[in-house]
């Protein structure tokens, strides 16, 4: 039988300091099995990392963003990556996360170091396939990575 997890400021702590280490500046902690229905993730994030406009196509692939600490900006996009919209979304703020339905584009930047967000999404885990990532923007490790993300940081200034 499975034991509780919790998510407490050790967790918190641990994730920060493993996506600082990391060269993408992310990390992630499943509470779920892969094979589970329901996945849910915290999620360590640093200033550093890239998190290109993608879009999860598949019907059952919306998902849910919480900042749990820090602070990140969510961009959506339309088909030809114009901004729709554009939050703040901050632990303990007046706006802390965001639903998702599947299709369309969204974008995260971070805004704080150390933040942390829980994501939940159905299950099975399938990398983001064709058609997902966002033609108008580069994919992560392409040139032209650190304007776009730049551009995308300048969105919260």
């Amino acid at each position: 039988m499975a034991t509780p997890s919790f998510l407490d400021q050790t967790l918190f702590t641990e994730l920060a300091e493993k996506a600082a280490g990391s060269p993408r500046g992310r990390q992630h902690h499943n509470f779920h099995q892969m094979e589970e229905p329901c996945h849910r993730m915290a999620v360590g994030l640093q200033p550093n990392t890239y998190i290109p406009p993608h879009r999860h196509l598949s019907d059952d692939k919306a998902e849910t963003l919480l900042v749990l600490r820090g602070r990140l900006g969510v961009l959506i996009f339309d088909e030809s990556g114009q901004v729709t919209d554009k939050r703040v979304l901050q632990a303990g703020g007046d706006c802390l996360g965001v639903d998702l339905p599947a299709g369309v584009y969204h974008g995260l930047v971070v805004l704080e170091a150390d933040s942390l967000m829980f994501e939940c999404k159905s299950g099975p885990y399938r990398p983001v396939g064709e058609g997902e990532l966002a033609h108008w923007a580069p994919r992560e490790g392409e040139a032209g990575v650190a304007e776009y993300q730049a551009w995308m940081l300048a969105q919260f200034d």
